[in-house]
């Protein structure tokens, strides 16, 4: 399984950002109410971008710099705009 991190759209149209090492996983359990507390609410979620990583901390270290990014650079990141 690779590592990876993940945008998700929730159905509220807000965007959660996560790692993991299993992305359909992880998926459906965001969608079964068993991922992260704040997509618990905004079912269903759907995968909005990923991006495999080489390792878990890379994963992390993704994930930390694409919440840093506002909302429409992660929109823009999304459609292949930004790296």
């Amino acid at each position: 399984m690779t590592p990876c991190a993940y945008i998700l759209l929730c159905s509220d149209g807000t965007l959660y950002t996560g790692w993991t090492n299993d992305i359909e996983k992880r998926l459906a359990a965001h969608n079964a109410g068993r991922g992260a507390k704040y997509t618990r609410g905004r079912r269903p979620v759907t995968l909005l971008y990923s991006e495999e990583c080489a390792s878990k901390s890379e994963a992390m270290s993704r994930e930390a710099a694409i919440k840093k990014l506002s909302r429409e650079e992660k929109l823009l990141l999304s459609e292949g705009k930004i790296s």
